[in-house]
């Protein structure tokens, strides 16, 4: 587009803004660079004949430096790095360290996409609600319903059955008022007008959760659960998920808050467009730019913390190995093999900072004030 004196006064897209900061850039080859690494290490770590075994025992080799050549007096064919060296060197029984690395590559990008598209997905579904239908009211009747439910449930849990199950169906017996209600018409009706007092908004008590939520130190919460559960990759990945998804709930029902009272959307419920496609339609594509540059910085902190789990011991089981217990394996060694703790900790020092600095860049380019500006 074009003003009258003939400049352009179309906005630059975002690859545009995002070529203009070099950090972002760089943070986004090495992004690049990194799924590379870690797509071929799943190919070439897996399988019952794996092109670079990490879990094959030298114990013959054990702690050999970066570079080294093998011994071959003491190796089999079978047991001789593919690449005629070890290019990391290796352990204390004798693994090599770059295999493992490979592996590790893949088991940090999986769980770090995976962990954060469960808190999008859920901070997403927890905002929209919150910022869209959050005006409504829970009323009396609900409330003291739900008490009852839960009550009932928890003192038949106890080993109460009776109480339990007494509680449980007045509860449930609560949901008749309104048919009552209605039967008796509105002469009749005064004795259950306490039913319909609004007692908390739908926002309130969204709101509050996520409070309490964040009131619990993150770190400590994932590795009170991952202690109770089995250990397991998946285990990791949903714990991680679900104790991360405050932030984009607060993003997107800041969004949903603003756009709400927008003419488009006014105008949708002028024409009798539905509520879900309203929020699926027109809404969330407009309140995720947010969204996106929270996930980018959260996929960091989902490497950070499952490094941080596998270095306590507490992270992804073996056979698998992730640059955590990689590093946690190198610490009893790091004035003999200082290699085993500088290579995973550098690979995690750069990875987290390339999905750092390309979120900084995302959240410059997307602010609408600087494209102004520019």
């Amino acid at each position: 587009m074009k003003d009258a004196k003939g400049k352009n006064t179309a906005q630059p897209g975002l690859w545009v803004l995002l070529k203009e900061n070099r950090l972002a850039i760089a943070g986004l080859i090495v992004l690049v660079l990194f799924f590379l690494i870690a797509i071929g290490g799943a190919i070439l770590t897996t399988g019952s004949r794996p092109v670079f075994d990490p879990s094959l025992v030298r114990l013959s080799e054990k702690l050999r430096p970066p570079l080294a050549a093998p011994n071959l007096d003491l190796l089999t064919s079978q047991q001789l790095p593919r690449l005629g060296i070890y290019i990391l060197g290796t352990d204390d029984l004798g693994r090599d360290v770059f295999a493992r690395m490979l592996q590790g590559a893949w088991v940090s990008l999986t769980v770090g996409f995976v962990a954060v598209g469960i808190s999008v997905l859920v901070g997403v579904v927890v905002g929209a609600i919150a910022g869209y239908f959050g005006f409504r009211y829970f009323m009396a009747g609900h409330v003291l319903t739900f008490l009852l439910i839960m009550g009932g449930a928890f003192l038949a849990g106890a080993g109460l059955p009776g109480w339990g199950g007494t509680l449980v169906a007045a509860g449930l017996s609560l949901f008749l008022c309104p048919l009552l209600k209605r039967a008796l018409g509105p002469t009749r009706s005064g004795l259950f007008s306490w039913w319909s007092w609004e007692i908390l908004s739908l926002d309130a008590v969204i709101m509050r959760t996520v409070d309490i939520m964040l009131c619990f130190p993150s770190f400590f919460l994932i590795l009170t659960v991952v202690a109770v559960l089995p250990a397991s990759i998946y285990n990791i990945m949903i714990v991680i998920g679900l104790t991360s998804w405050m932030g984009t709930a607060l993003f997107v029902r800041a969004e949903f808050l603003s756009l709400r009272e927008q003419d488009f959307v006014t105008a949708a419920r002028a024409l009798g467009v539905r509520d879900l496609r309203i929020i699926f339609r027109h809404m969330i594509p407009n309140a995720m730019a947010p969204v996106l540059i929270s996930a980018t910085i959260g996929i960091a902190g989902a490497i950070l913390t499952e490094a941080g789990l596998s270095f306590l011991g507490f992270g992804v089981p073996p056979p698998h190995a992730t640059w955590g217990n990689i590093l946690a394996d190198g610490k009893r060694f790091i004035f003999d093999a200082p290699w085993l703790t500088f290579s995973p900790g550098l690979a995690i020092l750069v990875v987290v900072l390339a999905f750092n600095l390309l979120g900084e860049g995302l959240r410059d380019a997307l602010n609408p004030r600087l494209a102004r500006r520019n």
